[in-house]
């Protein structure tokens, strides 16, 4: 089958995958207006075109913390990654590398953060979901730092657990159990089953040591058990002077929330409204971006996530305001329909479009696209 799009990954995406997996993917919290509204904003956002400019010599090169990019995105961080194809992380992980752009792995993730640093070297970013224990949280730090990881993402956007419906539904939770509606699905779906009994069941490998050995609390529950919402501007602050590497906020959408992380001395803010997966009653992304830039000025690093799936979008976002922008459902979706071989397909797809989009609008690079600013909004 020809992929002419990341659209067309999630159809077979939801083929190959059991239920359970792939409305883990695909959903998002209560009604899922906040993943349509994602989408829809891009879709109202239109670039305005300049004619008779020779770009026959385009560049998607980006220098962003420091470092030249060979494009302006990288991947979202996804908790679970292995549950939606095996050694997920890595292959998305490999194909980043050779492309030339960053990877972030999730706390949750089912690789170590240790294998993955040797994986992405460089390349690779960390994100820190902080919990209740300080303990904990203190040796993710350090494991962090010592495994390398440059760049690091607080998630400040979970403060209690969503309600997502799909999982709801599904019974789904971190630890696997055999009803059997999920024996129904493994059954039908055998590729997936049969190659992820081969790897090994995913789980949270990282929280792993954390957990009570016996006992009452296995990892999914303790993992459960650490959501809180007591991690505050104080607790930002103690961890800015802990981590004195690049911090990134991640999950600001007010224009005073990204002031007050940049003069509390954070690198950056991801503008995130977790892919609609928290709340389906949140702004959109690229709907706030202006505000929150203008709030800023023009030297803060802004990174945005959240309906991202096309690299025309990424041109969107970057145009209105961005200065980089993360990958997370169109990439899973990816490596799901193709296996370890999506994630390149994907990153390809995507640098495509950019360099197509930036021609047919009459640009050559990154800088004087954002210079320009050249969005129109549908009134």
């Amino acid at each position: 089958m020809k992929f002419a799009s990341i659209s067309d990954f999630r159809p077979r995406a939801q083929r190959r995958l059991p239920k359970f997996a792939f409305d883990y993917l695909d959903g998002g919290a209560g009604t899922e207006a906040g993943i349509r509204r994602n989408l829809q904003a891009f879709d109202d956002l239109q670039l305005k075109p300049r004619m008779l400019v020779n770009i026959e010599h385009r560049d998607l090169a980006t220098t962003f913390f420091g470092r030249k990019w060979a494009a302006p995105f990288g991947t979202a961080p996804i908790g679970m990654g292995n549950l939606l194809w095996p050694r997920a992380e890595e292959a998305i992980a490999r194909a980043c590398v050779a492309a030339g752009i960053p990877y972030t792995l999730s706390t949750p993730a089912t690789t170590s953060l240790e294998r993955m640093a040797e994986i992405a070297g460089a390349n690779g970013w960390f994100q820190l979901y902080v919990g209740r224990s300080e303990e904990m949280v203190a040796d993710l730090v350090v494991r962090a730092e010592r495994a390398g990881y440059d760049v690091m993402l607080v998630t400040v956007d979970v403060p209690v657990p969503p309600r997502r419906l799909r999982d709801i539904k599904n019974e789904f939770t971190m630890k696997f159990r055999f009803t059997p509606r999920v024996i129904y699905e493994l059954v039908t779906h055998p590729l997936w089953s049969l190659q992820t009994l081969m790897a090994g069941m995913p789980k949270s490998v990282n929280m792993e040591r954390y957990a009570p050995a016996t006992g009452a609390l296995p990892v999914a529950r303790y993992m459960s058990s650490q959501v809180t919402g007591r991690f505050d501007w104080n607790n930002l602050k103690q961890l800015r002077e802990r981590w004195r590497r690049k911090l990134v906020v991640k999950g600001l959408l007010t224009a005073e929330d990204a002031l007050r992380a940049r003069d509390l001395g954070c690198d950056g803010v991801v503008v995130s409204n977790h892919g609609g997966r928290q709340l389906a009653s949140l702004p959109a992304t690229i709907d706030v971006l202006p505000e929150i830039r203008a709030a800023v000025g023009p030297s803060f690093p802004l990174i945005l996530d959240s309906g991202i799936r096309s690299g025309e979008h990424i041109v969107k976002a970057l145009a209105a305001g961005a200065d980089f922008v993360l990958i997370g459902r169109a990439m899973m979706y990816a490596v799901a329909a193709l296996g370890r071989a999506g994630p390149k397909v994907a990153i390809e797809l995507l640098t495509a479009e950019m360099m197509n989009c930036l021609g047919q609008i009459g640009y050559t690079d990154i800088a004087s696209l954002k210079a320009a600013a050249p969005v129109l909004r549908r009134r």
